[in-house]
């Protein structure tokens, strides 16, 4: 009975042995099989004793989890570039690096963005969409319903971050636009900077657009000043940057592949280019803007690029026609125009230059070059054209002819257009041929002239160039699930000890060596400042939205209710270029799709319609700001992002009191937020004390001391009160030394909303762009006495 039972126990011993032991192989083949990350650090190979004579020393070895032939990476993404723009697609725009991995690659005629932005940034680093990533909008807007809540979610890791656990080198440059404005501090946190979200490096701006030539600068996690100088300019800069580290990283790390996601902020808005750029175009769009789309159109289907039977779509009923440009201000268009194309140009050979970084390297057969044109359609945000592009987000009032009359009195006339010292942005017009032959713009993601984007993939190892266009309908959420798909890799269910959200995108692989391959199934949702639309299996419902982006007119809020919006339902087998709405001959078929948008809507996180305008429209006093009313600054504290710091806007009354040093002739910025385009400045000049309100170039307002502020210690007050609370409400600014008025200025028309996108609130410096012409030659204008401090607080 003994013996029996002791043959039953080493049984049940030997079977919970292997158990474990099957357990204990699951759990080693969970951490190395890449469904969770990052992957166990490698134990040691050594044998340890109690002597260094009855131990071996051997060196750990990390296990390689890549293919022995990965690819590097590159992702080229222009910023607000236009479907029907580049030339080797019909367009006006010499690409000649478009031209070139076109040849040796393959090319997409249906691929699709978000129609803005952030978004779409977000969704391609993650390949989730948007609004599952927090991204409904940019993040300036963010509002706490979770698809706008502006922050991309641990659950949704990068594939930059999954890229570096499995061994490979990366880098991003250029626009970011992912980070929460309230983080873009030298405080942070940082864990949404893109070395947060799985870079190595990155060198470029956090911020939604920049100055190209004094860009507020980020290397990592710390601002950094530009290079300034006549010639420099921050494409050309980030290229240089990105040859450094790819050179670096072949270098010192032979055998590790690398990634470079560059994203200039070209050609958004301020489009900055040099003057030879520009002069390239000399008389390429005296025509307008109707001719332009009409040549364009004949050339598309000339090349092939798209379908014989595709429809031009009209102009816009709401938009402005050539023909209703005066005389007297087509040269102004046509500027802007010739700039915008220069710019372009410009962005896409500097991306020449990487890729024949590449070549020299004899990486490029084995690289892996993803060329986006664009992370959205083109922008129509320069309304009617302009010299100050943020006039429209402010609703500022003003018309060309003022805008030309301060151009020619103030900044020399048109050959100022393009340079350092205006934000200019071209004519909705422009923007509306760009999308050819598409309806809409950037931020209308019901119509695909704010989502179509050229695609052009290269990789000479593996993808044969057969000059066949692919017409399969894509979505950038895709990017992602096709990296993974040539690398072998499996997308992980855990990341930093983090459950992951599955990925929404799929591989478009299956197109690489078979241009006629069967549509992967995809079902594809879009959404944006309430204009969205519904894909499935080659048909297409869609709402157009409540405005208009080239419009100020903002009437179509007036009793908006989405759930009475009214669909179109397109065939796209059919009809490429969305142009004939059949919704009335399908009611059917437009419920079935409705039924469907309302499942995803449901699942990504899009509810409520209309969330993305909550925060700028319905309640701006809930913005992402400072919740502060009174703060203490002291001497050196700069790079402090406007959303975080006192509002110099309208209706905000303001009280600065500085305590100060001064000597003779004493010169440079107290303080000053804003730039160029607009601004508040408080400066000391040959020892007078000044001040100016720059409301969006169209108005600078001044004033100054009358004499020369005594010298050694002083307090200084600069008190800007407000006649009322309305938006561009006048105010009068005073100046007092030691409690005596020294100066006094009327604000006639103040700024509402914001001065800058991007630049910052500095103290005893004016760092960026410099918000007076007075001192533009000067700057950053650094204070030459001392700022013992400086309290700011709200009057009301």
């Amino acid at each position: 009975m003994k013996k029996l039972t002791y043959l039953i126990g080493l049984i049940v011993l030997i079977l919970t042995s292997c158990k474990e032991s099957q357990e204990n192989n699951k759990t080693i083949d969970v951490m190395t099989d890449g469904s969770v990350l990052p992957f166990p650090e490698p134990t040691s190979a050594s044998v340890t004793g109690k002597t260094l004579a009855d131990s071996k020393h051997q060196w750990r070895t990390e296990k390689n989890h890549l293919p022995e032939d990965a690819p590097n990476i590159v992702i080229f993404m222009t910023d607000d570039a236009g479907f029907s723009n580049p030339e080797v697609f019909g367009g006006p725009v010499h690409m000649p690096t478009m031209a070139r991995l076109a040849k040796s690659g393959i090319t997409y005629n249906a691929f699709h963005t978000t129609a803005m932005c952030s978004p779409t940034r977000a969704s391609l680093l993650t390949g989730r969409n948007h609004h599952r990533v927090g991204a409904g909008q940019i993040a300036e807007f963010a509002s706490d319903w979770d698809g706008y809540i502006g922050k991309i979610p641990k659950s949704t890791a990068t594939f930059a971050q999954v890229l570096s656990d499995y061994g490979y080198n990366t880098s991003a440059f250029g626009k970011w636009h992912n980070t929460p404005i309230t983080d873009i501090t030298k405080l942070g946190p940082f864990d949404r900077y893109p070395t947060g979200l799985g870079f190595d490096y990155f060198y470029g701006f956090l911020a939604g657009e920049t100055s190209q030539y004094e860009p507020v600068l980020f290397e990592n996690t710390n601002p950094i000043a530009a290079p300034h100088g006549p010639k420099y300019h921050l494409t050309e800069d980030m290229t240089g940057k990105a040859i450094e580290w790819m050179r670096t990283s072949k270098t010192l790390a032979p055998e590790k592949p690398f990634f470079v996601y560059f994203t200039p902020g070209a050609v958004h808005g301020p489009h900055h280019i040099f003057k030879e750029w520009a002069d390239k175009y000399d008389g390429k769009f005296d025509e307008g803007w109707e001719v332009l789309r009409t040549m364009t159109f004949a050339k598309q289907k000339e090349l092939g690029w798209i379908p014989e039977n595709a429809t031009l779509n009209p102009l816009a009923d709401t938009m402005q026609k050539w023909s209703d440009i005066p005389a007297s201000q087509q040269d102004f268009q046509i500027r802007l125009m010739e700039i915008y194309a220069g710019f372009l140009e410009h962005t896409d050979v500097q991306y020449g230059k990487i890729v024949d970084e590449l070549e020299r390297q004899g990486e490029l057969d084995n690289t892996l070059i993803i060329y986006i044109n664009s992370d959205n359609g083109p922008s129509a945000e320069g309304m009617n054209g302009t010299i100050s592009e943020l006039l429209a987000q402010n609703a500022m009032p003003s018309t060309i002819d003022q805008q030309i009359e301060v151009l020619n009195k103030d900044y020399g006339g048109l050959e100022a257009l393009g340079g350092p010292t205006l934000d200019v942005m071209y004519h909705h017009g422009w923007a509306y041929s760009g999308a050819s032959p598409f309806q809409g713009t950037k931020l209308v993601a019901g119509n695909f002239g704010g989502t179509r984007t050229p695609l052009v993939i290269s990789w000479p190892n593996k993808i044969k160039a057969d000059g066949k266009v692919r017409s399969q309908f894509h979505h950038v959420n895709d990017i992602a699930a096709t990296i993974y798909d040539v690398l072998g890799i499996t997308a992980p269910k855990t990341v930093n000890g983090i459950e992951q959200q599955p990925l929404d995108g799929v591989s478009m692989a299956y197109t690489f060596g078979n241009a006629d391959a069967k549509p992967a199934d995809k079902t594809q949702y879009f959404e944006i400042f309430g204009s969205y639309g519904i894909y499935n299996d080659g048909w297409y419902a869609n709402v157009t939205g409540p405005r208009d982006p080239w419009s100020v007119d903002v009437s179509g809020f007036t009793n908006w209710d989405p759930s009475k919006d009214t669909w179109k339902l397109y065939n796209l087998n059919e009809d490429y270029s969305q142009s004939k709405d059949i919704a009335a001959a399908h009611p059917e078929k437009l419920r079935e799709l409705k039924t469907l948008f309302d499942q995803e809507a449901t699942d990504n996180l899009v509810y409520p319609i209309g969330a993305s305008y909550y925060t700028i429209f319905f309640s701006p006093s809930e913005m992402p700001s400072s919740p502060l009313t009174e703060w203490s600054f002291y001497e050196g504290q700069d790079r402090i992002p406007e959303a975080m710091a006192p509002k110099f806007l309208s209706g905000r009354s303001t009280l600065a009191v500085i305590d100060a040093e001064i000597d003779e002739n004493a010169e440079g910025v107290l303080f000053a937020i804003g730039g160029i385009s607009s601004g508040f400045t408080v400066y000391m000049d040959k020892g007078y004390l000044k001040t100016e309100y720059n409301a969006m170039t169209l108005n600078r307002y001044k004033a100054a001391s009358k004499s020369p502020v005594s010298t050694g210690k002083v307090q200084i007050e600069v008190k800007t009160q407000y006649d009322t609370k309305e938006r561009l409400a006048p105010a009068t600014v005073t100046l007092t030394v030691n409690g005596e008025e020294v100066g006094q200025m009327r604000i006639d028309r103040s700024v509402p909303a914001v001065h800058t996108a991007s630049e910052t609130f500095d103290i005893g410096a004016d760092l960026g762009s410099p918000v007076a012409m007075d001192y533009f030659n000067r700057a950053p204008f650094k204070f030459n006495g001392k700022i013992n401090k400086i309290d700011i607080k709200y009057l009301n």
